[in-house]
């Protein structure tokens, strides 16, 4: 099913999550470092007020939905495509190669919360993984240098980044050249299940932005009416 799909001038790629995961496995293999991400309908808006930043995700090596509204947005209604987004095949099948090989892991989180949160869920669902490190990564307060020695130092195979968009784009793209790992994975902010609290308002605000995804869609539609599927 490989393929890919332009949303918001962001190129997406429309792979099964066994076509992606095989993706993941070759570039835990190979150097340099791999950048895949999994956006949202919330990021991909979040990057679309940086256009500057469009050109960098561009070189992105895999870049997948993980909103079933993305892939309906252009128009994607098979029903394995939705089924694996919706169960987060992909991620689980990640975690649990992690697991089983016992991959070195360093985690990027915005708060200390996140982070606790981050470490119970690994610990949870994919105990083998080692935990190399983690650190706190501010948009107000960058310390990049500091965090890029960190993980180099650490001996890590997979950098893992819960970060919101555009910070978690930026930083991967600004640092890239200089990471001593194998992949870096994105998955920005609700791909994780990591805080079950205050679901029912995190609903609503998930349909919200949908609503709004939906609204912006339509306008970019009209500008770019040829530029859905590549």
């Amino acid at each position: 099913m490989s393929g890919r799909i332009n949303v918001l001038d962001i190129d997406i790629d429309n792979y099964t999550a066994k076509e992606a995961m095989k993706e993941f496995v070759d570039s835990m293999q190979s150097e340099p470092i791999s950048v895949i991400e999994m956006v949202t309908v919330d990021s991909l808006m979040q990057m679309d007020e940086v256009p500057e930043l469009k050109g960098g995700v561009g070189y992105f090596d895999l870049v997948l939905a993980g909103d079933t509204t993305i892939l309906e947005s252009a128009h994607i209604t098979e029903e394995k495509c939705l089924r694996e987004i919706q169960e987060r095949t992909f991620l689980r099948m990640l975690l649990r190669y992690i697991d089983k090989h016992h991959k070195r892991v360093y985690l990027l989180v915005e708060s200390e919360e996140e982070g606790q949160e981050f470490l119970h869920f690994l610990e949870y669902r994919c105990r083998g993984a080692q935990i190399g490190g983690m650190a706190k990564v501010s948009a107000k307060d960058r310390a990049d240098d500091m965090i890029v020695n960190a993980i180099n130092g650490a001996d890590i195979d997979c950098v893992i980044s819960s970060m919101s968009s555009p910070l978690q784009e930026d930083f991967v793209t600004k640092n890239r050249s200089i990471l001593n790992a194998n992949v870096w994975l994105g998955l920005g902010k609700g791909i994780l299940p990591l805080n079950k609290a205050g679901t029912v308002q995190n609903r609503f605000t998930q349909f919200v932005i949908k609503k709004v995804f939906q609204k912006e869609m339509e306008k970019w539609k009209k500008v770019e009416p040829q530029s859905l599927q590549l």
